[in-house]
C-alpha cells in the first residue's frame, strides 16, 4: 500500500510515537487489492437477543479504516487488506455486496435473517461507504430482520443510521471499544477515544433506535496473562450497562503490525484458551450477551493452549457462545491447565511472555 500519512482529522490523536512507528510497518506492506471483490464473506450462526441466526458475513473492500492510515491500532493488520488510495467507488463496493448474495445463493438453502457488515474500520464514515451506498446497502436487506454494522464512536449518528432503522431493520452499530479502561485503550491499543465517548455513541444509537454490540480485546501487548483476565472480566460487566451484545476476540498476530514485531522479537504471546474459558465463566451472568471468537486458535499467532487441548477448548467456546452455558467448559481438561495457571501468578510485565 502507499505509505500511510495522517489527515487534519487525525492529528492530534493517539501517541505521536506509536502512530510513527505504525506507518512505518505499514508501508512495507507491497499487495494490491481488487475493489470489485470483498475480503470475506461466510456464513455462520450467531447469539441475538431473538436467539441464534443464522447470519450472512460481510467484510467489504473500502479504502481502509482511516485511523489506521494515521498510524492506527497497535494490534490490528485488517487495512492492509484495502484498496489503496484511500477509496473505493460506489458501484464497486455494490459489486462486493452482489458477490456476498451470490455466496450465499450457492451456500444456504435459504437467505439468512442476519446480516453483519464490516469494513475493517467504519461503515458508518462516509469516506470508506459513501451516503449513496449504505442506503443502497440498506434497501438491498430490508427483507432480513437484523443488520449489524461496524463503526468508531465518531460516525455514530441518527442520520447515518435512519437508512436501516427507518426501514423496519432491526440495527445494531459494532463498535471496537477493545477495553472499557481508557488507560489500556490509550496506551497498549493506541486507539484516541475515550469510554465516554462510547457511552455517547450507545445513546446516539438507542435515540435512533439501533442497538450496541460491543466488541473488546483479550490481551493487548504489554499486558500480562492477569492483567488482560481482569481487564476483560471488568471490561465486560461495563459494557453490559450499554450494550446488548458483548464480544470479547482474543488477540491474534496480525500481518504489518506493533504487535506482529514485538511477537518475532520474543515480546509477545496471544492469550491462552484457558484465558478466554475464564473470563466467559466468570461474566456469564452480566445483563448482556457475552460471546468470543477466537482467531486463529491452536496457532502460534493465534490464541493456544498446549496445541493437544487447542481444538476441545475452542469447541467449548462455540458451544457458550450459542448456548450461553457455563457446563460446557466442565467437559474439557488439559495437564497445560497448570502451566497456565503458573504463568497467570508468576509472569510480570517485565518478564512476559513467560511461556510461549
Amino acid at each position: 500500500m502507499s505509505t500511510p500519512s495522517p489527515e487534519v482529522y487525525e492529528q492530534g490523536r493517539g501517541m505521536d510515537a506509536y502512530n510513527r512507528v505504525m506507518r512505518e510497518i505499514r508501508a512495507r506492506n507491497d499487495r494490491t487489492y481488487d475493489p470489485r471483490e470483498p475480503t470475506r464473506v461466510w456464513l455462520d450462526e450467531d447469539n441475538t437477543p431473538e436467539g441464534v441466526k443464522e447470519s450472512l458475513t460481510i467484510i467489504l473492500n473500502t479504502g481502509g479504516c482511516r485511523w489506521a492510515r494515521a498510524g492506527g491500532c497497535t494490534m490490528c493488520g485488517y487495512v492492509a487488506e484495502s484498496v489503496d488510495g484511500g477509496t473505493v467507488a460506489h458501484d464497486a463496493l455494490m459489486t462486493q455486496i452482489e458477490t456476498c448474495l451470490d455466496h450465499e445463493r450457492e451456500n444456504a438453502e435459504e437467505p439468512a435473517p442476519l446480516i453483519k457488515i464490516y469494513t475493517s474500520g467504519s461503515f458508518l464514515d462516509e469516506r470508506e461507504v459513501p451516503a449513496e451506498t449504505r442506503a443502497a446497502i440498506a434497501a438491498t436487506f430490508t427483507d432480513r430482520e437484523r443488520i449489524v454494522v461496524e463503526s468508531l464512536p465518531d460516525f455514530v449518528s441518527h442520520e447515518r443510521l435512519a437508512d436501516f432503522t427507518d426501514a423496519g431493520l432491526a440495527t445494531d452499530v459494532a463498535v471496537g471499544l477493545e477495553t472499557a479502561t481508557d488507560r489500556v485503550r490509550h496506551d497498549c491499543v493506541n486507539k484516541y477515544f475515550d469510554f465516554e465517548d462510547f457511552i455517547a455513541a450507545s445513546e446516539e444509537a438507542e435515540a435512533a433506535g439501533a442497538g450496541i454490540k460491543a466488541y473488546l480485546l483479550c490481551k493487548p501487548p504489554f499486558l500480562t496473562e492477569r492483567e488482560a483476565i481482569a481487564d476483560m472480566k471488568s471490561s465486560i460487566r461495563r459494557c453490559a450497562e450499554y450494550a446488548h451484545t458483548v464480544s470479547m476476540n482474543p488477540c491474534n498476530v496480525q500481518r504489518h503490525t506493533m504487535v506482529e514485531e514485538l511477537f518475532f522479537d520474543g515480546g509477545y504471546r496471544p492469550p491462552w484458551l484457558w484465558s478466554v474459558a475464564e473470563i466467559l465463566e466468570d461474566t456469564a451472568d452480566a445483563p448482556a450477551i457475552v460471546v468470543s471468537d477466537p482467531v486463529g486458535h491452536g496457532s502460534d499467532r493465534g490464541p493456544h493452549n498446549c496445541g493437544e487441548c487447542d481444538d476441545r477448548v475452542q469447541k467449548a467456546i462455540k458451544d457458550f457462545n450459542l448456548r450461553q452455558d457455563i457446563t460446557v467448559f466442565e467437559q474439557v481438561s488439559c495437564e497445560c491447565e497448570y502451566t497456565w495457571e503458573e504463568v497467570t501468578k508468576r509472569e510480570t510485565s517485565y518478564n512476559q511472555p513467560l511461556a510461549r
